[in-house]
């Protein structure tokens, strides 16, 4: 009876076990089919954005063309010559070539597929105002950019998951409180108002930091330890500012999931069970509790490349918002489109690698 029952035993388990292998294969196959259509959908929405863009771009007044006749006329302007004579001195062929050199010459949506076309064999075209291919103009600013956006992530993260734990299992305890004060004052300043007020106190009066700049000029004649030291004594203040706003929000998202987790229905029949606190915590709360921080996570992959132009702009950094902001200003159109397509993209990215976490970290979610 006992081998026959064992038997039977062992029959179950493996009846089980195939069961359980099954419904894994399936959920498997449907998340592959989930994000195969997701990713899909990239190309058809990048288009749709950029032929946006790229329309408005063309209707849009003070475009490249005018900024050039105004340089233009200023220059002849100051030189002694009026601008009726300057307008009679632009003869309708040079007009034509000007408008032949920023591609204006043809109605805006043969530009746009010719631009579509440069792109798809890795051409954004050149820069109006620094006269570079756009992806070198992108590519020499992107390390600055994503320097600041892995550091601030990685330093956010894990700093503020442990805290905003802390602060929850400390609730209304001094710990706490103290270290909310600092939280929402945080939360309350703006970076680049932050920026201003390190830049005047750390760095212009009391010098303990560089007023400006990303690295020394003579970094590349420093070791490896010494350009480390340059780099972290260049970015300690932008660095903070980056960090000012996610800090406070990631620490408070944190806390408050934890709580209201804490709080729940099974938190309160796992004790009844006889399941420890520091268990019931860690193997239940804890892991409700990362989903919202798994989907913040994905969202912040654009933050890489994005960075502040404000930030930049304060300390003289020349990376990749203050790059976007400039082109916006200056109607340097292809370096506007090639920003909005690294960043339209690295969002859609984005919003696949949060459901991807959330998934991992939730095993409620199914994808069909």
């Amino acid at each position: 009876m006992a081998k026959e029952s064992a038997v039977k035993a062992k029959a179950l388990s493996m009846r089980f076990g195939w069961i359980w292998s099954g419904c894994l294969a399936t959920l498997g196959i449907l998340m592959q089919e989930y994000f195969i259509r997701r990713l899909l959908l990239i190309p058809p929405t990048l288009f749709g954005i950029t032929i946006l863009v790229f329309a408005i771009t063309r209707f849009a007044p003070g475009g490249p063309m005018e900024r050039a006749l105004m340089e233009m006329q200023q220059m002849n302007v100051a030189g002694g010559t009026s601008q009726d004579g300057m307008q009679q001195a632009l003869s309708d062929d040079q007009k034509e070539q000007l408008a032949k050199y920023y591609g204006f010459d043809k109605p805006w949506y043969t530009a746009y597929f010719q631009w579509l076309g440069r792109l798809l064999r890795g051409d954004l075209g050149d820069s109006f105002r620094f006269g570079e291919p756009v992806t070198q103009v992108i590519w020499e600013r992107l390390p600055v950019s994503t320097y600041f956006g892995i550091m601030t992530l990685l330093v956010t993260y894990t700093v503020c998951i442990p805290l905003g734990i802390l602060k929850a299992m400390k609730h209304n305890t001094w710990v706490d409180n103290t270290t909310s004060v600092g939280i929402f004052v945080g939360y309350a300043i703006p970076g680049y108002a932050l920026g201003a007020l390190l830049v005047v106190f750390f760095a212009s009066r009391w010098g303990w930091f560089p007023l400006a700049g990303f690295i020394s000029v003579d970094f590349e004649d420093y070791t490896l330890w010494e350009k480390a030291k340059d780099l972290l004594h260049h970015t300690a203040l932008p660095l903070a500012c980056y960090l000012v706003h996610a800090f406070a929000f990631v620490t408070m998202l944190m806390k408050n999931h934890l709580m209201d987790n804490l709080a729940a229905d099974y938190i309160r029949t796992a004790l009844g069970k006889g399941v420890s606190y520091a268990e019931a915590v860690r193997r239940h709360a804890l892991r409700n509790s990362m989903i919202p921080i798994a989907t913040n996570l994905g969202h912040q992959v654009m933050l890489f490349v994005a960075g502040s132009f404000l930030i930049e702009k304060i300390f003289n950094i020349d990376g990749f918002g203050l790059l976007g902001f400039n082109s916006v200003i200056d109607r340097d159109y292809p370096v506007v489109m090639g920003v909005l397509l690294l960043s339209a993209s690295l969002m859609l990215l984005g919003n696949i690698l949060s459901d991807i976490l959330v998934a991992l970290v939730d095993p409620r979610v199914r994808f069909k």
